[in-house]
């Protein structure tokens, strides 16, 4: 039994041998021929397909394993990711600056432009301002220029607010369109009634045989945009003397001006006792000349240097003005006691009714009427008044021009 039983086994080993042979003869064959099949499509494809360095790569089965496989790499290696996200951003950055690079060109161009708009700008009012000052001499009464104030006396009213009785009733109203107030004081309803200050006679009796206007500087140093070192003529000395001249020739009166310099102390410009000296000064003058009922003490203003306080009256170029009062009274010390003043109310009257008729006649002349806290020898004649006519942006002829509308309006308080 043993024996035929390994019989049998030797039989089938050799018949399962046999039959591998075979199986493996098969699939060589087999082999064989998908090789000869694959070169035989190799050998026909264009020439740049077999020039690859892996051939391998053309087929799309391993060209999708090998692209997921360099995206799965990227997603797990952070350091080559952040160094494409950083080439990345160097392309935008580089991008980002070019664009700028582009709007800062066409800034400069429109820029450039503009510049060269106000360059030709300045150079036009340049060439105006020279041709002003070329004009700009002394100036007397001359025909030509009396003629011109005695037109203007002849001008209608042609207010541009309401100056209706009613109207200036109105204290917020009333305050609003004539006065500034300065912070360091205060004023009230009762100080600035309109129908008491212009209900005020103000007239005087005109004698041209005796004086009757004082004109004088306590600053006497102030100059203009083209005033000239070292003239007289060109400060603000030159225009009161044209506004002398003015009321002395075409008005009838007779004027002192008063030309001592109370701003300079041993050759040098010294401001902070001017007042003093000026005060001491006039009241002997007063003293000695009785007959004055005026007094005025004409200044320039000082404004930023871009601002132009001028408008146009008989077609000339003319500064504007401000009025300017004292009330001795501040906040701080209340009323000053030490500088009194009758004629406050007086002077307030006198201010308001110069500008009342600049209003109706010249109403783009006027500044207002500033209140400040101290007294500025207002207390020498209840018709006193401190005028600040233009500033030093202005050219010496507009400050001069203004003495015109001026004098008409002062002539026309003084006369009713």
């Amino acid at each position: 039994m043993n024996e035929r039983n390994g019989h049998n086994s030797e039989i089938f080993i050799i018949g399962y041998l046999e039959r591998g042979d075979s199986v493996t003869r098969t699939r060589k064959t087999i082999c064989t021929l998908m090789c000869l099949a694959f070169f035989a499509v190799l050998a026909v494809m264009p020439g740049s397909f077999i020039m690859q360095k892996n051939v391998y790569r053309q087929l799309p089965l391993f060209r999708f394993l090998e692209r997921k496989a360099a995206r799965d790499f990227q997603r797990k290696d952070p350091d080559t990711y952040a160094k494409i996200v950083e080439n990345h951003t160097e392309y935008l950055g580089a991008m980002v600056e070019k664009e700028n690079e582009e709007v800062r060109k066409e800034q400069e161009k429109v820029e450039g432009q503009a510049h060269k708009e106000a360059a030709d700008k300045q150079k036009k009012d340049s060439e105006k301002e020279t041709e002003k000052s070329q004009r700009n001499k002394p100036v007397t009464a001359t025909p030509e220029v009396t003629q011109a104030v005695l037109v203007s006396n002849n001008i209608q009213p042609a207010p541009r607010i309401d100056l209706s009785p009613q109207t200036l009733a109105d204290y917020n109203y009333f305050m609003n369109q004539f006065f500034i107030v300065d912070s360091q004081t205060t004023t009230n309803a009762d100080q600035l009634n309109a129908a008491e200050l212009l209900g005020e006679d103000l007239t005087i009796q005109k004698d041209a045989a005796k004086p009757q206007i004082l004109l004088y500087h306590t600053h006497s140093q102030e100059a203009f945009a083209d005033s000239r070192e070292g003239e007289v003529e060109d400060t603000i000395i030159g225009v009161g003397n044209y506004l002398t001249e003015l009321l002395t020739k075409n008005y009838g009166y007779q004027v002192i001006h008063v030309t001592e310099a109370f701003d300079m102390e041993s050759g040098e410009l010294d401001r902070s006792a001017a007042y003093d000296y000026a005060g001491t000064y006039l009241e002997t003058i007063l003293e000695e000349n009785p007959s004055i009922e005026v007094v005025i003490d004409l200044h320039r203003d000082g404004v930023p240097e871009n601002r132009h306080l001028v408008t146009e009256i008989n077609g000339k170029s003319t500064a504007q003005i401000m009025f300017y009062n004292g009330l001795s009274y501040t906040i701080a010390r209340g009323s000053l006691d030490y500088l009194p003043n009758p004629y406050i109310q007086d002077n307030l009257a006198f201010s308001f009714q110069m500008e009342y008729q600049a209003a109706q006649y010249y109403p783009d002349f006027y500044r207002g009427i500033y209140l400040a806290g101290y007294r500025y020898n207002l207390h020498l004649r209840p018709r006193s008044v401190l005028v600040e006519a233009g500033a030093q942006t202005n050219t010496v002829q507009e400050v001069k021009n203004a003495m015109e509308p001026f004098a008409d309006i002062l002539n026309r308080v003084l006369q009713n």
